[in-house]
């Protein structure tokens, strides 16, 4: 099966919209999807997906009480199904504080064990939750993680339940992450868990047409150590049009969500968009790369077709297995 963490150190980087879109791009695929939300700021995936109404709920069961095994329900009554088919996992604000409940539960239990505090497995209670308790490989074809940006004990579980990464990167400016920086990233990771971690894929995102973004792209597409399948364009404003339709860029395109100023404010619609090239082909390298994830790193076959069933304008074919496109307005 698809395990991956979706992880950048650095904020910017299209973090959230790439992990939601590759999720419905691979559903797209027929495969069974499974996110689980790990950020507990705001404007996370929670949101964009329109889930976790209970997430402020101090009472609620959340993914926290079932990674420190204190749930109050069974698993499967905190996973939601987002309007585009895939599972949610949503964020929690208990999540902010997993650390120090995680401390707590490390005092307790080494206390009644008589082992010391080295001896606690805290970066492999996710992965026994995900595996051996829920046995999640049995229900679906793929799972993606968007965690938290800090290295703490949150982004570590995550990372020894997964173990491979995709990494969404800024094209340039501060923040950017070279590629002896990702080495020594995936490296410390590494060293740090005690575990072998895989690197899919690098995916430069917002990449604009100033030379500085071009030339900071064309290094990691030239690399000879991490595949680099598709670069994202800077589609600031379809991206940002993906949190006022709760989805995808698929969703946004097909049901034609826009954004704009009507009578003194900012209102989102579907049926106003018009329909772009450059951004019906930004689609198509988000399906691209989700097929990219499945096959060359995980060998699993899927569907390369994308079919966009555009409202009031017809299909818009691309199979991203060919170079050719079929159109069919």
């Amino acid at each position: 099966m698809i395990t991956a963490v979706v992880y950048s150190e650095s904020g910017g980087t299209f973090k959230t919209t790439t992990t939601a879109n590759l999720a419905v791009a691979l559903e797209r695929m027929d495969l069974d999807v499974c996110v689980i939300d790990l950020d507990p700021q705001e404007g996370n995936l929670t949101s964009l997906f329109d889930v976790g109404e209970f997430r402020s709920d101090p009472d609620a069961d959340n993914i926290v009480k079932h990674i420190l095994e204190m749930p109050d329900g069974p698993f499967e009554d905190i996973i939601e199904t987002s309007e585009e088919g895939v599972d949610v996992v949503p964020s929690h604000d208990m999540l902010g504080d997993f650390t120090s409940n995680l401390e707590q539960k490390i005092d307790y239990e080494t206390g009644m064990k008589n082992m010391s505090r080295e001896e606690f497995p805290r970066y492999e209670l996710l992965y026994d939750l995900l595996w051996d308790k829920e046995q999640l490989h049995e229900r679906y074809d793929a799972i993606l993680i968007d965690p938290n940006a800090r290295a703490e004990d949150l982004l570590y579980n995550a990372i020894y339940a997964m173990r491979t990464l995709v990494a969404p990167v800024k094209p340039a400016g501060k923040g950017n992450l070279s590629l002896g920086g990702l080495e020594e990233l995936v490296t410390n990771m590494e060293q740090h868990l005690d575990i072998e971690v895989g690197l899919s894929c690098v995916v430069p995102s917002g990449v604009g047409q100033t030379n500085a973004h071009q030339q900071y792209t064309k290094q990691f597409e030239n690399n000879e150590y991490y595949p680099t399948p598709v670069s994202i364009p800077n589609r600031e404003s379809l991206m940002d049009t993906m949190w006022e339709a709760r989805g995808s860029a698929f969703k946004v395109l097909e049901e034609r969500w826009k954004t704009f100023e009507q009578d003194g404010e900012m209102v989102s619609e579907p049926g106003q968009r018009g329909v772009r090239d450059r951004e019906l082909e930004t689609a198509r390298d988000l399906y691209s790369l989700a097929a990219f994830i499945a096959t060359e790193t995980f060998d699993i076959d899927v569907d390369t077709e994308l079919v966009l069933e555009i409202d009031g304008y017809g299909e818009e074919r691309f199979d991203v297995g060919d170079t050719e496109r079929e159109v069919t307005a």
